[in-house]
């Protein structure tokens, strides 16, 4: 999506930034990883086909992605780069021709280092807030594996809650609509979050 091509947003433990050509090396090292496949139900791919998906998804009017990144390391030094700032991905996905208020949405925190400190669900309102400002959307849906406990709990923390069970696929779908009191929740853990001007793996935020 091109949509958000030069926006980034600052929050206070992760930073989201578009997904450039300069994450995709790190990326395609994560998918390496056999439990990131398989909690991502994802198949491996060369390094060459993963650079033609990045293009895509920059192009794919349904599909917004930000890499996310650790916000405290990206800060302590300007020169630092952004690939070695990554800790994981958010996306959302507008797959429902008939349905443009509803998006789905997914995290993945891959570095192992960045796990368990909070990144996924910041990150996860971070794109929410996103979602609904500037996408229109009212309604969010996360489908995640069965075995994905921690994932399946951030999600009910953001108050989603579980509307089918896939036994073909093992996975969970969980649903929020934004109601007006949801929508006031949600700009309220997001208040902090600034939209700055990102260009070329550049920005004027540091």
């Amino acid at each position: 999506m091109r949509l958000n091509e030069n926006i980034l947003l600052l929050g206070k433990k992760v930073v989201l930034v578009p997904y450039t050509s300069e994450h995709v090396p790190r990326y395609h090292e994560w998918m390496k990883s056999e439990e990131l496949q398989r909690l991502t139900a994802s198949e491996p791919l060369t390094l060459e086909q993963e650079y033609s998906m990045q293009q895509s998804w920059r192009e794919d009017a349904d599909k917004c992605t930000f890499i996310v990144l650790d916000a405290e390391k990206w800060q302590a030094q300007p020169r630092t780069t952004e690939e070695s700032c990554m800790a994981g991905d958010v996306n959302l996905f507008l797959t429902d021709p008939g349905d443009p208020s509803l998006g789905e949405i997914e995290v993945m925190i891959a570095e192992p280092s960045c796990r368990g400190k909070g990144f996924g669900t910041e990150a996860v309102l971070m794109m929410m807030s996103y979602g609904v400002s500037k996408l229109g959307l009212t309604k969010f849906e996360a489908k995640i594996g069965q075995g994905n406990e921690p994932s399946i709990r951030m999600f009910r923390k953001l108050h989603f809650e579980q509307v089918a069970v896939s036994s073909i696929f093992q996975e969970v779908t969980l649903r929020l609509t934004v109601t007006e009191h949801e929508r006031q929740w949600l700009l309220e853990q997001t208040s902090h979050v600034q939209e700055k001007c990102y260009r070329d793996g550049l920005s004027e935020s540091r």
